[in-house]
C-alpha cells in the first residue's frame, strides 16, 4: 500500500493541513518525520516520527522508509532527487513534481545558488507559499491521489 511521507522541518503548516485531510479522506497512511515533535490530529491514518537532531538525518529516515510508488513531500532539492532515483514520488509544497526529466537540472540550479549565497552575491530563499501556491499543491495531491486509486 501506497504512503505519503512529509519532509516535516520545513514543511508550512498550511500544506500539512491539506494532506491531513487528504489523508483522512483516502485513507492513506501519513507520515510526517521531522527533529522535533510535530502535532497531529488524532487518526488512524497520520502518524509522526522524531528523529534524532544532525544533518539529514531526517531525509534519510524517509530514503530508508519509502517504497516505490510512495509520495513525499519535500522542498529539498538532494533529497527530491533521492526519493525519485527509489522510483518514488517527490513533490513539493508548491505543487512542483520532481521527474528523472527535471532533478538535476533543479539540483544544479541549487548548488549555483547556494554557491552564490556563501559569497555574499544573493541572499535569501523561496517567496512565502502565496494562495495560489497552496492551490497548485491542492490540485497537484488530487491529481495524483486520484491516478494511485485507479489502480
Amino acid at each position: 500500500m501506497m504512503a505519503i511521507w512529509i519532509d516535516a522541518d520545513a514543511c508550512p503548516n498550511v500544506v500539512k493541513e491539506i494532506l491531513f485531510r487528504a489523508a483522512q479522506r483516502t485513507k492513506i497512511p501519513l507520515v510526517l518525520v521531522a527533529n522535533q515533535a510535530i502535532r497531529t490530529p488524532p487518526s488512524p491514518y497520520i502518524t509522526s516520527v522524531q528523529v534524532s537532531a544532525g544533518f539529514d538525518v531526517a531525509d534519510n529516515h524517509i530514503v530508508q522508509h519509502i517504497s516505490q510508488g510512495d509520495l513525499v513531500i519535500t522542498a529539498d532539492i538532494p533529497l527530491a532527487a533521492e526519493v525519485v532515483e527509489k522510483e518514488a514520488i517527490a513533490l513539493n509544497p508548491r505543487g512542483e513534481k520532481y521527474t528523472k526529466e527535471n532533478i538535476k537540472q533543479r539540483l544544479t540550479m541549487r548548488n549555483f545558488m547556494e554557491e552564490m549565497r556563501s559569497t555574499g552575491q544573493a541572499s535569501g530563499g523561496p517567496p512565502p507559499l502565496n494562495q495560489q501556491d497552496r492551490q497548485a499543491f491542492a490540485n497537484a495531491l488530487d491529481r495524483y491521489l486520484v491516478v494511485y486509486q485507479k489502480r
